[in-house]
């Protein structure tokens, strides 16, 4: 079900960001040959005027082909070329290609919104708060016994009876553990709305030199607004998002040009299908907040200056302009052809990774 819903969220997204160039070149009267979701082989298509839009098979992405993007004779000098994208002035390029990053923004603040409307869980105490489990500690007690992240802790007795008292708390429950001395600990949870039990015994060691079985918990609360206040909070959550992933992203990059970086500190493909199983945990408000975090880290990683990105192309139409000369057609799809190539060879490192740290686990 989370390979599903990734799928579901991946091909929203990408169909956001593509309808972003779409409507902005078929706007600026470019012509539009091919609008698709996915990546060949095609599973089904239809033509609409003048443009194809299809579905394919491999959903990890999706494209829209702009006559002109990638200059050849035809979109240069044919019949048509005063449609073309490498013919129309360069604002006009530079708007088409910030055209899916300015929509997958946009769509992180609805989503944002949205979540605040329906009510999203957030850390915090209070009343209405409840204990979750966030992390399991590498072969600990906790992970030995069954316990998983996003298991809400709804009570905890030991051998002899006796439970934590309300309200339940991180330190509440962590003082319970080192009291145990040892002894098993009865946790009643709930998990994808079934409750269970599980036995887990406390050892030393997990933590520091006291009892422990190696969880990290937190007090997450439903954060729930109004129409208006919820479009507020939704457009300021939206910013501090660009701005934390934007400062993220800047960091990796720096440490990956001192061979410091750590691909462990990203997720490709499977790391997010599993945060997204995770995500269905804490409700739907929850997921739509997630969702739109992946929506804002693709805008932002696509505003990265490397080529076959949209940052990469509109470095190239500022050269442009500043040189008041096209480059070159061949070197600027050699370069898209070449960043591509490096693209999917991340990607899928970033798969292997992401197993290796599931079996790991």
């Amino acid at each position: 079900m989370s390979v599903i819903t990734f799928i579901i969220i991946i091909s929203i997204l990408v169909f956001v960001h593509e309808l972003g160039h779409f409507l902005i070149a078929k706007k600026s009267g470019i012509r539009v040959d091919e609008f698709a979701i996915g990546f060949p082989p095609k599973i089904y298509s239809w033509k609409k005027g003048e443009t194809v839009y299809s579905i394919n098979l491999i959903p990890f992405g999706g494209f829209v082909k702009i006559f002109g993007e990638n200059p050849d004779e035809e979109s240069l000098a044919g019949p048509d070329a005063s449609r073309s994208f490498a013919k129309k002035r360069r604002d006009i390029q530079a708007a088409v290609l910030a055209g899916g990053i300015l929509f997958n923004i946009l769509f992180a603040w609805i989503l944002f919104s949205g979540s605040l409307m329906l009510g999203v869980a957030s850390e915090g105490s209070g009343p209405d708060a409840s204990l979750y489990i966030v992390d399991v500690a590498k072969d600990s007690p906790a992970k030995v016994s069954g316990l998983q992240a996003a298991d809400k802790i709804i009570s905890l007795s030991d051998s002899a009876g006796k439970t934590v008292a309300a309200p339940l708390t991180p330190d509440a429950v962590h003082d319970f553990i080192v009291a145990s001395n040892g002894s098993p600990v009865t946790v009643n949870i709930s998990r994808g709305g079934k409750e269970m039990t599980e036995k887990v015994t406390p050892v030393k060691g997990v933590v520091g030199n006291d009892y422990g079985v190696g969880i990290t918990m937190l007090e997450i609360s439903i954060r729930k607004l109004g129409f208006f206040p919820a479009i507020w909070e939704g457009g300021k959550d939206t910013v501090n998002a660009v701005e934390s992933t934007a400062a993220s992203l800047w960091s990796f990059i720096k440490s990956a040009f001192v061979a410091k970086a750590n691909l462990g500190d990203i997720s490709g493909p499977v790391g997010i299908v599993s945060l997204v199983s995770q995500a269905r945990e804490f409700g739907f408000g929850y997921l739509l907040s997630f969702t739109a975090l992946i929506s804002v880290n693709l805008a932002v990683i696509n505003l990265i200056p490397f080529p076959a990105l949209d940052g990469g192309r509109l470095l190239f139409v500022a050269i442009e302009a500043i040189r008041r000369k096209a480059v070159s057609p061949k070197i600027l799809n050699t370069l898209n052809v070449i960043g591509f190539v490096i693209l999917m060879v991340l990607m899928v490192v970033l798969t292997i990774s992401d197993i290796s740290k599931l079996i790991g686990k």
